[in-house]
């Protein structure tokens, strides 16, 4: 037996108290935290030096402005393919690509900064590059993580992994500043160049455990991509994380992006006090990522999600306000914590409501709503600032966080789902088996119930409707018999054959209860008949 499979099984034997470090003991996530963690402080120091360069090459704000653009832009266009691409191809190879990518970039940048033949529009390139890196890496990375913690200490692996960012963002910035002023950006590029070296041995040392392969095709990109945005369109529970990082980014992102205007502006702050400030948000993450398994143990999902709002909106007001510098950085530390505890919580849900054959993809969504709010939020409230003044524009940013509570009663996050595959549903009766991509495929079940209990029937199978649509319907429809009282017929439509025979493999456990409950209405002592149609295509 492995040392990894050790640690995995003496910590899945830990009980619900455990520590918040206790996912550290296990030798492989213990060796990609660590190198994330030095890759993540190679990023804001590369990302530091690049915007300081800029303003020396050229003085257009807009070229400067572009900077941040083109670190960003990436995620929007690939995000939603690179999350596909992970579900359907070997993350591990993925992974080892990408980080080789970074690798070349962050060296060609560094080559070409130390050789005096750097320009604004080849910057610019290249750092559009490195974030297209970045953005195709992000899924696989995150959907890694259920592949080696177990699930009992999944959601303390996830609090850990953003505690990576958040330490990222406090010392990276610090430390590009100080090494962009002693030696200037080329050896911060090649310092983060440097630092995907670590991640590609730990990814290149790591030996993913055999997983279950299907015997259908593989996707192809477009279509697991398509399959993905459905997904999420027709997953209650995955929407619910969606629509509530969505709102929390537009509003809180008014505190990153207005901090930098807040430290220079109104306490007259340099570079190292803006680190400084950063620093003490990174240290409030350090603090949150011990807290956190107390508190969840204390608050549900949407108790801790919402106090966590309340507190950053708190503190969005008192950073507008307040201008004594001691006080500001015991801000700054709630800050951190109420932002950690925000993030680990929406991240966490987000990995424990689909089944692994969608996981990445739905990260992929995941990360395209939360860079889009950030982004989208940010040019938002600095336009704001622009009107009405950097100060009122947080503080209302602070208001409008706590006028988005109200989406919770809508919006509730569930906790972790039984999302094992159920392979419940019997092989379709054919005697010709069609071709992979003959269809559309109709499939209709004919129920047959007490027309008294016509309503509930209805309730039940609008459950079931979403489960047809998530999982790869196009289109769904229940019918009534007006001949023959109780007779109610179900179809709905998939795309092409092997399409639907994925729909079988795709059925979970969860979703074995939803079916079960509609089954329940129906009478008669066989189950429900169940008859596939293939188009015919004229020839």
């Amino acid at each position: 037996m492995s040392k990894a499979e050790t640690a995995d099984e003496h910590i899945a034997s830990d009980d619900a108290h455990g520590g918040a470090w206790t996912p550290l003991r296990l030798e492989v996530f213990r060796a990609l935290w660590l190198a994330a963690l030095v890759s993540n402080i190679g990023t804001w120091m590369q990302n530091v030096a690049a915007v300081w360069y800029m303003t020396s090459l050229t003085s257009s704000p807009l070229m400067v402005a572009l900077v941040q653009a083109a670190t960003s832009l990436p995620m929007f266009l690939v995000g939603l393919p690179a999350g596909a691409a992970a579900d359907i191809f070997d993350r591990r190879r993925l992974l080892l690509w990408t980080q080789g990518w970074m690798l070349v970039i962050a060296g060609v940048l560094a080559v070409l900064t130390f050789a005096g033949l750097m320009n604004a529009s080849l910057l610019l390139a290249l750092t559009f590059a490195l974030g297209l890196g970045a953005a195709v890496n992000a899924p696989s990375w995150q959907a890694l993580t259920p592949e080696v913690v177990p699930q009992p200490e999944l959601s303390r692996a996830i609090a850990l992994n953003a505690l990576t960012v958040n330490l990222g963002r406090a010392l990276g910035p610090a430390l590009g500043g100080f090494v962009v002023a002693a030696a200037g950006p080329a050896l911060v590029f090649a310092l983060n160049a440097f630092s995907f070296v670590g991640v590609l041995a730990v990814v290149y040392r790591w030996r993913r455990a055999a997983a279950t392969r299907s015997v259908l095709p593989a996707e192809r990109l477009l279509g697991a991509t398509r399959a993905g945005l459905r997904y999420a369109r027709h997953a209650p529970p995955l929407a619910a994380v969606l629509v509530r990082t969505g709102l929390f980014m537009l509003c809180a992102s008014a505190f990153w992006a207005l901090l930098p205007v807040i430290a220079r502006a109104e306490l007259g702050a340099t570079a190292v006090g803006y680190g400084v400030l950063l620093a003490c948000v990174g240290l409030g993450a350090t603090i949150g990522a011990v807290l956190l398994p107390r508190l969840r143990r204390r608050l549900s999902s949407d108790g801790l999600t919402g106090l966590a709002t309340v507190v950053f909106a708190l503190v969005s007001v008192l950073t507008a306000s307040w201008r004594w510098l001691p006080g500001l950085w015991g801000v700054m530390v709630i800050g951190g914590l109420a932002w950690i505890a925000m993030m680990a919580s929406l991240n966490a849900a987000a990995q424990t409501t689909v089944p692994s054959w969608v996981r990445a993809r739905a990260l992929g969504v995941y990360l395209v709503v939360f860079q889009g709010g950030l982004g989208l939020g940010s040019a938002l409230w600095g336009v704001v600032a622009e009107r009405i003044g950097t100060q009122p524009a947080l503080a209302l940013a602070g208001g409008t966080l706590v006028i988005g509570l109200a989406a919770i009663p809508r919006w509730r996050l569930v906790g972790a789902l039984d999302l094992a595959s159920s392979a419940h549903w019997p092989e379709p009766h054919v005697v010709t088996m069609p071709g992979a991509d003959s269809g559309p495929v109709h499939v209709q079940v004919e129920y047959r119930i007490d027309p008294a209990h016509a309503r509930e029937f209805a309730a039940a199978m609008q459950e079931l409707r979403e489960v047809r649509r998530r999982d790869g319907a196009l289109a769904w429809s229940v019918y009534r018999d007006p001949a023959e009282p109780g007779r109610y017929v179900e179809i709905f439509t998939v795309e092409s054959w092997v399409e639907h025979l994925r729909q079988h493999e795709r059925v979970t456990t969860a979703d074995r209860a939803i079916e079960e409950r509609v089954r329940r209405f129906h009478r008669g002592g066989s189950p429900p008949a169940v008859i596939h149609l293939i188009a015919e295509r004229s020839s």
